[in-house]
């Protein structure tokens, strides 16, 4: 089957395998062939486009459907443009060609992370406007920058801006997880990355010699503690069916670093840890158990963060909640399984609801393996699409949530 399309394609799995082709891939994303396929996507669709350059070479595209009372806050659709890196060789297929393989899978980095949702909240749009549609909310599309690499330079320098604040935001989509059920499955919270150095000190000397008070055994003695810790919650996790990856801390030892020759003891050495912590974790008391494991571990040792979240948010998945009653109720009247769960790793709602936005993670993929950030990530076009007639009952249930106290 030639990767190209075949005559009869759906024009909606056409651009989104067009999306697919840019190069937006990390470290050195193609950002502006990104905006200028948005650009062009606004012109055609009859939307308003702005471009906020949050730093140098980092631009925030916002696509705007005015609603029809411009007093109520808004609904913002976000997704990211940039994509992780690929390892060609372990591809069956060009992971930017977006091959479309006989039984309808498209193979390309960003299939499931996250340039369907992407193409999805489009067209969605375009459908709504082609019908005459209008709601009282304005909606907003934001597609932003680095995302896969933090946010830092995207979506955490864009809510701290004015523009973003003239946004009036009320609640906002963003990306989910593929489901291999038949259910989907919706994000209301993330654990908080948390990513530590221990760094331990000790007498150095000779490698024959019995030298004291290593730094190779004081820091044995932390990662010890904290790999202890680490089987708990895995234990907690694996003995109780009820529970999901993002309702535990999880823990991974990712460096270990020290040491200059095979016969010197080192004065110093280090290990750095990805904590991801659950969201009901008291966060202080969190900090004081790692400064216990450093203390228990004797003098020299201590920790820094090259990552700390802290303002971790919880939107209400309360049936008196009306955005919340807006997309259950929604789902439920497509006869949708929704399974709400706390997203185990971190996106950008983190940022959207730390500034006070109510945020649901969602990305309408069931009876689909998660392969994001995977070899042979792919998504089939029928799921896509019906990803698009989701999104088509999905914006106007909540582009016409009524006034609420909040609208000011």
């Amino acid at each position: 089957m030639a990767s190209e399309g075949l005559e009869g394609e759906h024009p909606s799995v056409t651009l989104f395998r067009q999306y697919l082709r840019i190069r937006t891939v990390q470290p050195e994303p193609d950002y502006g062939a990104a905006v200028a396929f948005l650009e062009e996507r606004a012109r055609q669709l009859g939307l308003g486009c702005q471009k906020v350059e949050v730093a140098p070479g980092y631009v925030v595209t916002i696509l705007t459907w005015p609603g029809t009372n411009p007093r109520l806050s808004s609904l913002i659709l976000n997704s990211h443009t940039d994509v992780v890196p690929v390892f060609k060789e372990h591809w069956s297929h060009d992971p930017f060609e977006a091959f479309k393989d006989a039984e309808g899978y498209i193979y390309a980095r960003g299939a499931q992370d996250m340039k369907c949702v992407s193409i999805q909240y489009l067209e969605a749009v375009r459908r709504l406007k082609a019908e005459g549609r209008h709601f009282p909310r304005t909606i907003h599309m934001i597609f932003v920058p680095d995302e896969e690499v933090g946010g830092h330079k995207g979506m955490e320098l864009f809510v701290q801006r004015p523009e973003f604040r003239a946004l009036k935001a009320g609640f906002a989509l963003d990306e989910g997880l593929a489901n291999p059920t038949d259910a989907f499955t919706v994000f209301y919270s993330e654990r908080s990355p948390w990513w530590v150095r221990i760094t331990s000190t000790g007498n150095p000397g000779h490698g024959s010699r019995f030298v004291e008070d290593t730094a190779a055994e004081k820091l044995h003695k932390v990662v010890s503690s904290i790999l202890t810790f680490r089987e708990k919650e895995r234990q907690r996790l694996q003995s109780n069916p009820h529970l999901k990856a993002g309702a535990v801390t999880s823990v991974n030892l990712t460096k270990l670093e020290g040491g200059v020759a095979y016969n010197v003891v080192p004065a110093t050495m280090s290990a750095s840890f990805d904590f991801r912590v659950a969201p009901d974790v008291e966060l202080k008391a969190f900090e004081e158990q790692l400064q216990g494991w450093c203390q228990a571990a004797g003098d020299g040792v201590t920790f820094d963060f090259a990552q700390k979240w802290t303002e971790s948010r919880v939107t209400s998945t309360d049936d008196s909640d009306p955005w919340w009653a807006a997309f259950s109720g929604a789902c439920k009247d497509m006869n949708l399984t929704l399974e709400p769960e706390i997203f185990p790793a971190a996106t950008d709602s983190r940022y959207l609801r730390a500034v006070g936005v109510p945020a649901l993670g969602f990305s309408p993929m069931n009876l689909t393996p998660v392969l994001l950030h995977d070899h042979d990530e792919r998504l089939h076009e029928a799921v896509f699409l019906r990803g698009v007639d989701i999104y088509t009952q999905l914006l106007p249930a909540l582009a016409s949530v009524p006034a609420l106290p909040s609208d000011g």
